[in-house]
């Protein structure tokens, strides 16, 4: 029996894609870069969660909701109150697992352009005055030091709970960059 074209066809691209890490791994610009590869719609899930004076958005589940019926997104992975339902509805979850050492070059780094610039980030909200990383224990470069670490268990027990879910783990740029090229071929 002669082999049907379609059992030659490449595997068909996820269209449902989370990016996950640490923050200031560059999970929104990785998201990004799908998106616009894949020709997908992408929601910056920060902007949907902060409002301003940096408070939780009521809308915020309904709005995560209403983006992910469709039938392909990508977005980034996190805040607690959706993560579940975010890897119940993804075909493949992406972890960004780069090392604390560059995690944390690259959110100080981002944090200080931010600042220095006074870019609005969202919802009116700007990153605060430099002094605050000693007094908010939430300040994003004590945040992103304090949670490195736990971001391998929670994609660990994501996949677990969700067996049609995809992971990929990348450990270093040059591995996304890789399997952004292999995966998505158009992707800049």
């Amino acid at each position: 029996m002669p082999d049907s074209p379609a059992a030659h066809a490449a595997p068909a691209a996820p269209r449902r894609i989370l990016v996950a890490g640490a923050s200031g791994a560059g999970k929104t610009t990785l998201a990004r870069r799908i998106a616009d590869a894949a020709g997908l719609p992408y929601q910056e899930i920060d902007a949907l969660y902060h409002g301003p004076d940096w408070t939780p958005r009521p809308s915020f589940v309904d709005e995560v909701d209403a983006f992910t019926a469709q039938a392909g997104w990508v977005t980034e992975w996190q805040y607690e109150p959706v993560r579940d339902r975010l890897a119940e509805r993804a075909q493949l979850l992406v972890f960004l697992e780069y090392s604390r050492t560059r995690v944390m070059r690259q959110v100080i780094a981002r944090t200080v352009r931010r600042r220095l610039r006074r870019e609005e980030l969202w919802n009116g909200n700007v990153e605060p005055a430099f002094h605050t990383i000693f007094s908010d224990p939430e300040h994003i470069v004590r945040w992103a030091w304090r949670t490195h670490g736990t971001r391998a268990a929670l994609v660990e027990e994501a996949a677990a709970r969700n067996p049609g879910l995809e992971v990929v783990r990348l450990r270093h740029p040059r591995a996304a960059e890789a399997w952004l090229r292999l995966t998505f071929p158009s992707a800049r």
